[in-house]
């Protein structure tokens, strides 16, 4: 068995690293395998295929900011990579994020319908593939997508578009290129986002619920300096990870938290750019991404609580990585989120309405954490390679 991984990232980030976690087990399987990735540094390894280069994905972003056709530059690296599968010959092409400024979908899926004669595997980490433009459309509560986009709200979110909308031509050529591929099997990270790409027209494959996995042999409780380092010995440690804060991601939530904690609380955020760092309130610390796996580690690790304000999560992976770790968790009951938590053992499931019912869940959630039983997530890794080796040799 031959498999070609192709996401926007390989070994870092929650896609890259479940890819990899993925490709190792293939390999312990007697199978082989093959990364194609677009974004990140090149890596020496004879088993990635790096698409394009830097400079193609700063074009193609810039090119989707004026004309809002994110996904369809990248043309030259995207017909190399063609080039590169009928080299390979793999006998199943397992997609995952193809969005990120790296590839055409049009000449992938032209390639794949007309050619390619193995299976195809489609993991929807996001919605981006049944919208005409956006991610997630939750926070701005938009439904367009079960029809036909137009007018889009999100416009100016990722992937930005600063003047031209054209998510209703988008939303009708994705239709037409993704929809028809023999032998290709959607899998959604939750059943939140299977119910959502139910409602799509990504409903006319089978469509299959598999959680993400989890290294749990390396996100386990684990000792550091990590208190002493940043003198928080005598503080509560509230941990919140982001790729990225925004307003969908709860960051006014987490503001106003953070504004509102007893002074014995030191809150620690991941995923900050540099000039939200600057604005941090006084009892924070702040950081931008974290790649170092081991960093991650003692970071939950530490932490007395990690709160995840987010309202639009189709799976939680840094929530999941935190109980791993040892520490409870605090979600919003939106999308994903309350699928991962185990009320009254690893965590709290808060409405989304008030600071003073967050501040209060903390504290609460604080205060039982002696009763803190994660053995529900211990079972995550071993059912994510399972389920997906027996996705490809069914």
């Amino acid at each position: 068995m031959k498999v070609l991984f192709i996401n926007s990232v390989y070994r870092r980030g929650s896609t890259g690293r479940l890819i990899a976690e993925l490709a190792q087990a293939v390999e312990k399987n007697a199978g082989e395998y093959k990364v194609a990735y677009g974004r990140g540094e090149k890596l020496k390894d004879e088993n990635c295929y790096y698409i394009g280069g830097k400079l193609g994905v700063r074009i193609h972003a810039f090119l989707s900011r004026l004309t809002d056709k994110s996904g369809f530059y990248s043309r030259r690296a995207t017909k190399k990579l063609i080039r590169f599968i009928r080299d390979y010959q793999p006998d199943i092409i397992h997609l995952h994020n193809l969005h990120g400024y790296y590839l055409n979908v049009e000449i992938l899926f032209k390639y794949l319908k007309e050619e390619f004669k193995g299976k195809v595997v489609w993991t929807l980490h996001d919605c981006w593939a049944f919208t005409g433009h956006c991610v997630h459309y939750t926070y701005a509560k938009c439904d367009k997508w079960k029809n036909l986009c137009y007018k889009c709200v999100e416009k100016k979110e990722y992937p930005k578009s600063c003047f031209k909308d054209n998510s209703t031509k988008n939303y009708l050529r994705k239709k037409e290129l993704f929809v028809g591929v023999e032998n290709l099997t959607v899998v959604a990270v939750s059943d939140w986002l299977k119910e959502q790409a139910q409602q799509s027209f990504l409903g006319a494959y089978p469509i299959r619920r598999i959680y993400n996995g989890l290294d749990c042999n390396s996100f386990v409780p684990t000792e550091s300096d990590f208190k002493e380092k940043y003198g928080l010995n005598d503080k509560k440690i509230i941990l919140s990870i982001s790729d990225g804060w925004s307003q969908r991601k709860g960051w006014g939530k987490l503001l106003q938290v953070i504004k509102n904690a007893p002074k014995d609380w030191t809150f620690v955020v991941v995923g900050l750019n540099k000039k939200q760092i600057k604005k941090l309130p006084i009892n924070t610390i702040g950081f931008q991404r974290v790649w170092d796996k081991k960093e991650l580690i003692e970071m939950y690790s530490s932490a007395d609580v990690f709160f995840n304000p987010s309202v639009e999560e189709t799976f939680g992976l840094v929530t999941a990585e935190a109980m791993a770790c040892g520490t409870p968790v605090v979600v919003m009951n939106s999308t994903a989120c309350p699928e991962l938590v185990k009320e009254d053992s690893c965590g709290t499931v808060v409405e989304i309405d008030s600071t003073e019912n967050f501040m209060q869940t903390i504290k609460l959630t604080l205060e039982k954490k002696k009763g803190f039983n994660n053995s529900h997530i211990k079972s995550f890794s071993k059912k994510f390679v399972e389920e997906y080796l027996e996705l490809y040799s069914n």
